[in-house]
């Protein structure tokens, strides 16, 4: 499973759809200036700058005219052309006359949602009176979209090329597939993953919350969102320990040499909060954490006998990400990350990368997440400022890199322009029940990193020798990775993340005391407890339980006080039947230590 995503008939059946798109509103509204449309994992969009704004009430009228264009039955007709004709061609569209400027000045080009790679001359596709700057590829003609499987779904604002100083934008999405029951799943899809936005059921939830005067991107965890990443990051530190990490700490600051040495200043300055002057001279918020963990490497002579040593750190770091691309949890400027770096031999790596891969897949198994799959980010060949210039160095590392993926045995695609500075890098992307993809980890193996800091260990001829590093992170940042077990779980997260794991609810007030008592076992026994004490009937506190989404429900009344016993539920509605409350208790404990399902309580 090798091949580029989003690659073939579906990318050109998308792109083709972006310019019939851009073709539909030129024509309705003859003044408008476009941006780029590329295709998607989903559908397309296509940028525009309307003299006056549209809203998604004009949507169905576009779309109107998108049919007729795809019913005449055009060709997608490419050419080549010179800077001279570019000009003449888009004198009226700055935006594209912008990016044909820069190619033909020999600039990469890099538009937000373009595939990255390097331009080398200038070309246009045309299909009936609309040209449009492009590479391609397309369909031959219209005719090949259905236009029963077309449909636009909304509009948004965006800058141009994503860059806030600039112009802002409306994005008109849309979506396409060759038949119209393929459609309709996707927009049965799509309907689901409206319903389980975890933004919206965080708030249900009372799981997390943004404050404009905290500041965006950063997110406040409310004691039951607490409770969830508590219990992730306790499952993570216990499951590393058995894996042979030891636990590190360090500081959310660093000077600015520190990255310096690392190489992040300048390539990465732009996603960095900026310096804080002092007397001490420049400090920046950590974007990441591996120059910390190359400095606790380095600040202990270390033998050959010693490797390999794994440092674990939940370390939280800070990124300037852009307004525009900001979004709940997903998106975020402060973040705690799983991370950890493995310092090892080069005979050791490759072992020590397949172990990390491995480690990877048992989170996400042990989540329940069926459906992921790694991308291998490799340098592009067009773009080698970006990178440092060992030759070498980046063999080797995407030899024994690719030695471990096949190993690994889990599926990977292949990505040309997404490597770090210093290596290629492995990206793992889980699809959750939404069918929405998720960029959830990142694992790399780095012989760099350690050049720069000057690294080493003494082999077994007594000799200095550089060690290489192991980047992983196999559960992401904490804000990123819950964002998804939400919307995957449609806030009905198994008993053992569950912010509140079991709802006494007692039938009356002389209930209460029994009630109380038994929720104090179980807070001794490490369960996440509340009583359901409103006045209320117990048909609402079920109700209200349901809504909260707890596991479990614990009914008391006059039989279980007087034999201590409980009646428990499980949500959904299950009646899982009267059990002894010691009986119940000691359930609970064994399908949260072992992460079972509700269900699992029975056996």
């Amino acid at each position: 499973m090798n091949k580029k995503p989003n690659s073939g008939l579906l990318t050109r059946l998308r792109h083709s759809s972006a310019h019939v798109l851009a073709r539909a509103v030129l024509e309705l509204f003859p003044d408008t200036h476009i941006g780029f449309g590329p295709a998607t994992d989903d559908g397309f969009y296509y940028d525009f700058g309307f003299a006056q704004p549209i809203g998604e009430d004009d949507l169905p009228a576009i779309e109107a005219r998108m049919r007729r264009i795809i019913a005449a039955g055009e060709p997608f007709v490419y050419r080549e052309i010179d800077l001279d004709e570019a000009r003449h061609l888009f004198a009226d569209q700055p935006l594209k006359l912008e990016v044909a400027e820069e190619i033909a000045a020999g600039r990469r080009v890099d538009v937000h949602g373009s595939s990255g790679d390097a331009d080398e001359h200038l070309s246009t596709y045309r299909v009936g009176s609309f040209e449009d700057l492009c590479r391609g590829p397309h369909l031959a003609s219209t005719a090949d979209i259905n236009p029963d499987a077309l449909r636009l779904l909304r509009v948004s604002g965006a800058y141009w090329r994503g860059d806030e100083s600039r112009p802002m934008l409306q994005r008109v999405y849309g979506t396409v597939w060759p038949a119209p029951v393929e459609l309709e799943h996707y927009l049965d899809r799509r309907e689901l993953a409206k319903q389980r936005d975890h933004r919206r059921i965080g708030e249900k939830l009372d799981l997390f919350a943004i404050d404009p005067n905290v500041g965006k991107g950063l997110p406040l965890w409310l004691p039951k969102g607490t409770a969830v990443r508590d219990a992730l990051e306790d499952w993570a530190k216990a499951t590393e320990r058995r894996w042979g990490y030891q636990r590190i700490a360090t500081p959310h600051i660093s000077r600015a040499e520190l990255y310096e040495v690392s190489g992040h200043l300048p390539y990465f300055t732009d996603d960095m909060y900026p310096p804080m002057s002092t007397d001490d001279g420049d400090y920046y918020l950590r974007p990441m954490n591996c120059p910390h963990h190359m400095a606790v490497f380095a600040a202990r002579p270390h033998s050959y006998r010693d490797l390999p040593i794994r440092f674990a750190e939940y370390g939280t770091v800070y990124r300037y990400e852009r307004s525009g691309e900001l979004h709940g949890l997903l998106r975020v400027r402060g973040l705690t990350q799983n991370d950890a770096h493995i310092f090892c031999r080069l005979d050791q790596a490759r072992d020590e990368f397949v172990a990390a891969m491995r480690l990877h897949a048992y989170y996400y198994d042990m989540l329940g997440i069926e459906d992921y799959h790694m991308v291998l980010a490799l340098r592009d060949p067009a773009n080698t400022e970006k990178y440092h210039d060992d030759e070498v160095m980046w063999d080797t590392a995407e030899r024994i890199t690719r030695e471990a993926m096949e190993e690994s045995g889990i599926p990977y695609l292949e990505e040309r322009g997404g490597a770090a500075h210093y290596g290629p890098k492995i990206d793992f992307v889980l699809t959750s029940v939404t069918g929405r993809r998720y960029g959830a980890s990142t694992s790399q193996l780095d012989l760099y990193l350690p050049m720069r800091f000057d690294l080493s260990f003494v082999n077994e001829r007594g000799q200095p020798e550089r060690p290489a590093a192991i980047h992983r992170a196999p559960l992401g940042s904490h804000e990123r990775f819950i964002g998804f077990l939400i919307e995957h779980y449609g806030g009905a997260f198994p008993p053992w993340l569950a912010p509140v794991q079991v709802m006494v609810i007692p039938i009356g007030e002389a209930h209460c005391g029994y009630a109380h008592e038994l929720a104090g076992r179980l807070f001794d026994e490490g369960i996440r407890v509340e009583v359901q004490q409103s006045g209320g009937t117990v048909a609402a506190a079920v109700r209200t339980a349901e809504e909260q989404k707890v596991p479990f429900m614990v009914i008391v009344g006059d039989r279980e006080v007087a034999d201590g016993s409980v009646s428990v539920r499980a949500r959904g509605g299950q009646r899982l039947g009267t059990m002894g409350s010691g009986e119940f208790t000691d359930r609970l404990v064994r399908v949260v230590a072992t992460k079972q399902r509700e269900a699992d309580l029975i056996g």
